[in-house]
């Protein structure tokens, strides 16, 4: 009986759909689709969702009851695919592709991913094809959101927040991959060929708390090659001071605000005035 009603739904939205094009015109979608690609660590996750409105409805515990499986969006279930392995609220993902459902609740939601990604909201979802199931917490909104939204934020290089947000309720997930290991492998193997991409590695040895001495010995070698270029003088710098050297980053951060200057190069004058303001103070 499931079946036949949805293919029934399938016939009128195909119906529906037909009859404007015959007719030469479009319309609009009740909810708006909506495809987010984020890049994260060395990989991207895409996320294809559709967008309903609340228009004046009673959501969580009525229209979508509580206790039950819910697409988390509209239409198509919800689509989340990663391109390298994840780690979701500490939960291991491989990349891949998932069918992303939710088990809405008054303080606590279930989040589901599934294997099985080409359905039609969750008419046909069977907890057999669950990869992983986990319970995270429901908070408030700060304001009432007409449209389900979500979104991506705080994305650091290895961190992000999966965000859900509709009427008053918002979910907030975790996400984080592990890509040290093969980044470190990538640098030392690109180091021994003739390009040596030294000023990627001094960043990437700044940011992560890497050995300074070495990202010290790169970026003098990078300035080397442009010795007048502000941007090397910055992170060499930044690396001092990182290194507690405060008069060997003042002088260098001092030499890299005139070159600026004579760069005319506003955004580097402020840069490196703010490394020596930083070492002063």
């Amino acid at each position: 009986m499931k079946k036949i009603y949805i293919l029934i739904l399938a016939v009128i939205v195909a119906g529906s759909t037909f009859s404007a094009q015959a007719q030469g015109f479009k319309m609009p979608q009740a909810s708006s689709a909506q495809t987010l690609v984020q890049e994260f660590g060395l990989g991207k996750i895409t996320l294809n969702y559709s967008r309903p409105n609340t228009k004046g409805r009673k959501i969580f515990g009525a229209l979508e009851p509580y206790g039950k499986v819910w697409r988390t969006g509209a239409n198509n279930a919800t689509v989340i695919t990663f391109t390298d392995d994840v780690t979701i609220e500490g939960n291991k993902v491989p990349a891949g592709e998932y069918a992303f459902f939710s088990i809405p609740d008054a303080n606590e939601w279930t989040i589901i991913l599934n294997k099985t990604t080409k359905q039609w909201g969750a008419y046909e979802y069977k907890q057999a094809d669950d990869f992983l199931r986990f319970k995270v917490k429901a908070a408030k909104t700060a304001a009432p959101v007409e449209t389900f939204t979500m979104q991506f934020a705080n994305v650091l290089p290895t961190t992000a927040e999966l965000q859900l947000m509709w009427e008053r309720t918002a979910i907030n997930l975790h996400l984080a991959t592990d890509i040290d290991s093969r980044v470190m492998a990538g640098i030392e193997t690109a180091m021994k060929g003739e390009k040596k991409p030294y000023f990627a590695a001094v960043q990437y040895y700044y940011e992560n708390g890497k050995d300074l001495n070495k990202a010290l010995e790169w970026i003098t070698e990078a300035e080397k090659t442009a010795p007048k270029a502000p941007y090397y003088k910055l992170w060499k710098a930044r690396i001092q001071l990182k290194m507690g050297n405060k008069a060997a980053a003042i002088a260098t951060a001092e030499e890299g605000a005139r070159l600026a200057r004579e760069e005319k190069n506003d955004e580097y004058i402020r840069l490196n005035e703010g490394v020596i303001k930083q070492a002063k103070g």
